[in-house]
């Protein structure tokens, strides 16, 4: 049993690792990302929704019987969240932009934190189920920093602050949530893990649907639809993956 816990942390931590990397990657061409920021849009629009319809949604709704309560308890949450932000932070502040970075973070932290509940959840079954999961699931790593640091870039946060908030919603999250949750294992069952997920998928689709593709559709390059159709394609072999 210990055993499994060094590798399931060891298997956490390395998708932190490919998220920070893809953090890291972008800081260093911030002015190139910059530039074509509508692309990463468009293609995290189409990872977000289509990974949430075609895998974690189907996923949720075959572990737990209430699962569509769920996820439109997560797409509420943060729209009501998104309204709080609004009318409390942007309505005091009418050029901020703080909702556009701070609630898509929020989202995929939370899909992150659950990330790490998997990661638990999988090893404890087998090592060879684990590393089936790891595989899946690392595809999804990399974009995810990327994202979450353009996103507060363009919400008017500092360079410091996006790195910093996005290393800790995309990639510390899920170690974190392996941590928290590796020693209640045999307490999560597979309709509690279900719920969660189901929530998340809510959350995910509310970020892709009502943050990324209006601020895609604001600005119009000759290759969006090429970025979303490949966005698409990313969510379709971590569905296929079975992770």
């Amino acid at each position: 049993m210990e055993e499994r816990f060094w590798i399931a942390l060891a298997a956490s931590c390395s998708a932190a690792a490919v998220t920070s990397i893809g953090i890291y990657a972008i800081r260093q061409f911030e002015g190139w990302a910059q530039r074509n920021s509508v692309y990463f849009l468009c293609f995290a629009a189409g990872v977000l929704i289509a990974a949430s319809f075609l895998h974690i949604v189907p996923k949720a709704f075959s572990m737990n019987r209430q699962a569509p309560a769920f996820l439109l308890g997560g797409y509420l949450f943060l729209h009501l969240f998104n309204r709080f932000v609004t009318a409390y932070v942007c309505e005091k502040d009418p050029g901020s932009q703080f909702a556009l970075g701070f609630v898509p973070m929020l989202g995929i932290g939370f899909h992150s934190f659950i990330d790490g509940f998997i990661y638990s959840i999988t090893f404890t079954v087998s090592v060879f189920t684990g590393i089936l999961a790891t595989t899946g699931m690392v595809l999804h790593e990399f974009p995810e920093g990327i994202i979450t640091y353009l996103l507060l870039l363009r919400s008017g946060a500092s360079e410091r602050t996006a790195l910093l908030l996005s290393f800790l919603a995309a990639a510390l999250s899920t170690p974190l949530g392996m941590l928290i949750s590796y020693p209640f294992i045999r307490q999560i069952d597979q309709s509690l893990l279900g719920a969660l997920l189901s929530l998340s998928a809510g959350a995910l689709i509310y970020v892709g649907a009502t943050h990324l593709v209006p601020q895609a559709e604001k600005e119009t390059k000759k290759y969006s639809l090429v970025a979303l159709g490949g966005g698409v394609l990313v969510a379709v072999i971590i569905a296929l993956s079975g992770a």
